[in-house]
């Protein structure tokens, strides 16, 4: 079983489908309470049996009732989705730990908002956002076939003048220069989607400096690193120095040495095992922290990031 953050337990009161492979699932509290309070953007651990899944939010965050994922099934993938598939009944139990948010929606005079396929969930809340907040904004939407993508006729009809959905088997590839050449000074752009997407919009967006892009990512990206090295983490609360070898995790290491680091998906995607840095300079091997946010060296994701100095001093 896969060690997590401390979770509640909520329960299935919902199953939709969405698409050609993709289900919505609807969660509650047995007790009626409310459920946790969360903005646009965020995830949930969701606990599937003896793993743990990260899924982005898409319902509405004003309704404390519920709250709502849509999951692809993904065959070729780690049994998360599987799980959600076939296992997952109305009347489950299940734990959830969060929300987290490492995708929140900033301020900003006009949106583009960019999706292929399932990275459609949580722009889905930002969308509505923008409009009662009265801003400008446009949507993106590309994936394999029309039957594919979820939400994709609501939203073409709920606002036909902003979405623009472009199946690839009738379109091709979204065409992310024109988008983005498209994009007022000062837009903040927003993508979601499988990797290819965001690297070539990251790609795109490096010659058009006018637009900030923000991007989340459902599995780590590939990262060409030096091979890992020794070094040292210092807990600044305690002083304590704990050595970390170069064939295991700075998480690893700090477990070892009794700090109390919440973690869940141990790739540099979820966000979980964030810790403050206070001197040191961090390598950064995740796929949560913006280019922005990685030059700061104020933060890393311990699971995965190293030390590009001798010893990090870290806020625990």
């Amino acid at each position: 079983m896969e060690e997590k953050p401390s979770t509640r337990r909520l329960r299935v009161t919902g199953r939709e489908p969405l698409a050609d492979g993709v289900v919505a699932i609807t969660l509650a509290d047995p007790s009626g309470a409310e459920v946790p309070a969360w903005e646009p953007g965020a995830h949930i651990d969701v606990e599937l049996g003896d793993i743990v899944r990260q899924y982005s939010l898409c319902g509405d965050p004003d309704d404390r009732s519920e709250l709502r994922i849509a999951v692809l099934r993904e065959p070729d993938g780690r049994g998360g989705s599987e799980y959600v598939h076939d296992k997952l009944a109305i009347g489950d139990e299940i734990g959830i730990a969060g929300p987290r948010n490492h995708f929140a929606l900033t301020e900003a005079p006009s949106y583009l908002f960019v999706a292929g396929g399932i990275g459609i969930t949580p722009l889905l809340p930002m969308l509505r956002a923008v409009r009662r907040a009265g801003r400008p904004w446009r949507l993106l939407y590309g994936g394999r076939s029309h039957g594919s993508m979820a939400f994709a006729d609501d939203l073409a009809a709920e606002f036909p003048e902003q979405v623009a959905v472009r199946p690839q088997d009738e379109h091709g590839l979204l065409d992310l220069a024109a988008a983005l050449d498209g994009a007022a000074g000062g837009a903040a752009v927003y993508c979601c989607g499988p990797e290819p997407l965001l690297a070539a919009i990251e790609a795109e967006r490096r010659d058009r400096v006018a637009v900030t892009l923000h991007v989340e990512r459902f599995a780590p990206k590939r990262i060409e690193a030096a091979p890992a090295g020794a070094f040292e983490v210092e807990l600044a609360r305690s002083g304590t120095v704990i050595q970390v070898a170069a064939t295991e995790s700075v998480l690893d290491a700090l477990h070892r040495g009794g700090a109390d680091v919440d973690f869940s998906c141990r790739e540099g995607t979820c966000g979980t095992c964030e810790v403050a840095v206070l001197r040191g300079t961090p390598e950064h091997r995740d796929s949560v922290l913006t280019e922005d946010e990685q030059a700061a060296g104020d933060a890393m994701m311990v699971c995965v990031s190293r030390s590009a100095t001798p010893r990090l001093v870290l806020d625990l």
